[in-house]
């Protein structure tokens, strides 16, 4: 599989050269690893951040990691949400903070930017996972450069078993389920986890869209809110994906 996303990125670099480039209005950046000065102007989680990049303020996703939710609708702030913001917090003020592009697309679907995050040269990505305040996760190639080394930085978390990985089960493919703990794992945890399962968020072009985990974008889409009805996300205003 890996070796699969080393083709695909070579592909893309063959197609896109050195240079930017723009495919239905979806900005794709070159091979270039140059790293970016950009000024931090708010933490919002472990995963997300805005700048200023450009002269505008710009929210940056970032690639290849997911860390816990700090405001989840109905479990509150998810085990280690808050403490992964914090260390995030701590290592961006702690040096001069970069950004790097990978070769694809340099926006998500809710206009966010997509990079690698680095303070004094040194990788936040890496750290957080390393330090078992991240999974990887969100891996669509061609933006896969750090694959490897995301990986390997997680399976040592993993190994000395801190972190979210403390607890057996609470990292999945699909994220963290805090229900294994809460509750001594209790069944009306599990029921109320497997309720509140609906993705919320803004596009790009600021519509509020609901994802169902039978939808095409559900793994994809990095929520903003959850919701534990269809019912609750259309009163708060949110339409369906694909209405």
């Amino acid at each position: 599989m890996k070796k699969f996303f080393v083709w695909v990125g070579l592909l893309f670099s063959f197609l896109y050269g050195c240079e930017e480039n723009s495919t239905n209005g979806v900005i794709q950046t070159s091979g270039s690893t140059d790293q970016i000065s950009v000024e931090v102007v708010e933490v919002i989680d472990g995963d997300t951040i805005k700048v200023k990049y450009n002269g505008n303020i710009e929210k940056v996703r970032y690639l290849l990691i997911d860390t816990p939710e700090t405001n989840h609708q109905t479990l509150g702030k998810q085990p280690f949400g808050e403490e992964s913001k914090q260390r995030n917090k701590e290592l961006l003020n702690s040096g001069d903070v970069t950004i790097e592009f990978d070769v694809g697309n340099r926006f998500d679907d809710y206009g966010r930017l997509l990079a690698y995050i680095y303070v004094d040269g040194n990788s936040v990505q890496e750290i957080l996972l390393e330090e078992g305040l991240a999974r990887v996760a969100y891996v669509f190639p061609p933006n896969t450069r750090y694959l490897d080394e995301f990986e390997n930085a997680a399976e040592i978390a993993k190994k000395k078993n801190i972190g979210v990985w403390k607890t057996e089960d609470y990292v999945t493919n699909r994220g963290f389920d805090a229900s294994v703990m809460v509750n001594n794992n209790t069944q009306e945890a599990v029921q109320s986890a497997e309720k509140c399962n609906i993705k919320g968020n803004i596009n790009r072009q600021g519509k509020k869209i609901y994802h169902l985990p039978s939808g095409k974008y559900y793994e994809q889409t990095n929520p903003e809110k959850w919701f534990c009805t269809e019912q609750d996300a259309t009163k708060a205003g949110y339409k369906k994906s694909g209405e």
